[in-house]
Order: structure tokens, then C-alpha cells, then sequence
């Protein structure tokens, strides 16, 4: 488990570099090396940068296409994908499987307090509503 751990952002089976071009790729999208490079404010090296897409390549997270001389970068997974997953690998490996076990620390470690906790709700119970009115929608046009 701790090989599993080294330089992976949890549960994304990302290292912090190869996530931090990713969140690149998708706030630009398809994107050249030099593009992502500068979007990095230039702390990594052209040749880094590109190594690491041929990883994230190489692995799937991004697929690449020529154009002109130069490849463009493109993510092949979602954000929300990869942060789901990575949340569900936090809260089995941390919290026993339990999204609740996992509000209740951030209760008690106060970095989520009454009031972040009523817009919590507030968020949940508009979605609910939003999922209902969606199936409701369907179900007519069946």
C-alpha cells in the first residue's frame, strides 16, 4: 500500500506533476506542449512537460493528434471522473467506505461548520430536486 501512495494524488492514480497538467487540459483543452508549459507559468521545462504527456499518453489520461509539426494535447478522461474516483478512494481507504464518516471529520476538524453545513444541504436538496424533475421529464417522453 505505501508503493501505492508515493507521488500518487489519491485515488486518481495521478502523481501531483501528471494532475496538475491535467487541470490544464481541462481548463483549455486541447492544447500543444508550449501552451500547457506557459499555462505552468514555465516551472517545468519544455522537455519535462512533454515527457509528461507522453506518460499521461502512454497511460490513457490524454490522447494526442498531429498538427503541423507540433502534437496537441487532449485530456481522455473528465475532471469529474477522476475526482470521483479519487474521492471514492479517499473515503474507502480513510473512512470504511463512509461518505459520512468523512462530513463528520470535517465537523470535527472544523473546517465545515453550521453554516457551510445548511448550504451543504440547501445544494443537496436542489439536486434532488433537479434529478426528480429530469426522471419526471423522461418518464412523459416515454
Amino acid at each position: 500500500m505505501a508503493g501505492r501512495r508515493s507521488g500518487s494524488a489519491s485515488g486518481s492514480g495521478m502523481t501531483p506533476l501528471e494532475l496538475k497538467i491535467m487541470q490544464v487540459l481541462w481548463r483549455l483543452g486541447p492544447s500543444p506542449v508550449q501552451e500547457v508549459q506557459q499555462e505552468l507559468e514555465g516551472e517545468l521545462a519544455y522537455t519535462t512537460v512533454q515527457t509528461m504527456l507522453n506518460v499521461l499518453e502512454r497511460k490513457g489520461r490524454v490522447t494526442r493528434r498531429l498538427r503541423g509539426r507540433a502534437y496537441e494535447y487532449r485530456a481522455a478522461v473528465t475532471e469529474e471522473k477522476t475526482l470521483g474516483t479519487a474521492v471514492a478512494d479517499l473515503v474507502d481507504r480513510m473512512f470504511g467506505g463512509s461518505p459520512e464518516e468523512l462530513v463528520m471529520s470535517l465537523v470535527k476538524s472544523r473546517q465545515l461548520d453550521a453554516g457551510r453545513l445548511a448550504k451543504l444541504a440547501a445544494r443537496v436538496d436542489a439536486a434532488k430536486a433537479a434529478k426528480k424533475k429530469k426522471e419526471g421529464g423522461r418518464d412523459r417522453d416515454a
